[in-house]
């Protein structure tokens, strides 16, 4: 986990919490997985082609639900392409509130998990975790990485990234989750970008 080193967060410091809190980019009526497919391309090193096709299922459960908020878990399955060795992508784990989604990233996330379920009041979230707003900005700098967050229309926008080529890209859509996930190392060294294709499907 990054710590943070400068932070500017054009939003109200204090989160809202109500009985019925949701946030309109990722949200879900029950804990039934749901999954979509996505589209896009990966690279690397082993890659003689520059870049080749490559599909996913992202599938997406909200595992927790508290009066304030719910963590949900994002899976990525049947990672498929060209490439000689099979990309693996773990799991994310996401808080979110009303206000914000913010990335779990413990060394025992399960136990992270029960112990956030747990509490009467959202935790309280370093800047390197926030991935998603609902109002205002986000600026963060930790080094030389730099984290925007930018609301454009009904997206969310991610974008971190550092000078040697490391970069993160994360959208949400209102109404409907994630909506395109792309993420490199290094200058081409690695990487991939993934973007939905089809609407939501319970499983």
């Amino acid at each position: 986990m990054r710590y943070c080193r400068i932070a500017t967060i054009s939003l109200p410091v204090l989160l809202s919490v109500s009985a019925s809190a949701a946030n309109p980019f990722l949200d879900a009526p029950d804990d039934k997985p749901a999954s979509a497919k996505f589209r896009g391309t990966e690279w690397g090193d082993e890659i003689q082609q520059g870049e080749i096709p490559l599909t996913a299922r992202i599938v997406t459960t909200r595992i927790a639900k508290m009066p304030w908020g719910a963590i949900f878990k994002i899976e990525f399955t049947n990672l498929k392409s060209r490439a000689p060795k099979k990309r693996k992508m773990q799991p994310d784990y996401f808080v979110v509130t009303d206000e914000r989604i913010a990335l779990l990233n413990e060394e025992n996330n399960s136990d992270a998990i029960k112990r956030i379920s747990e509490m009467d009041q959202p935790p309280e979230f370093e800047p390197g975790e926030i991935y998603g707003i609902t109002n205002g900005s986000f600026d963060h700098q930790d080094g030389l990485w730099k984290t925007t967050i930018r609301l454009k229309d009904d997206l969310c926008v991610y974008e971190s990234s550092h000078p040697s080529g490391h970069f993160k890209k994360v959208v949400w859509k209102k109404g409907v989750g994630l909506f395109e996930y792309a993420s490199g190392y290094g200058a081409h060294a690695d990487g991939y970008r993934l973007k939905r294709t089809t609407a939501t499907k319970v499983l």
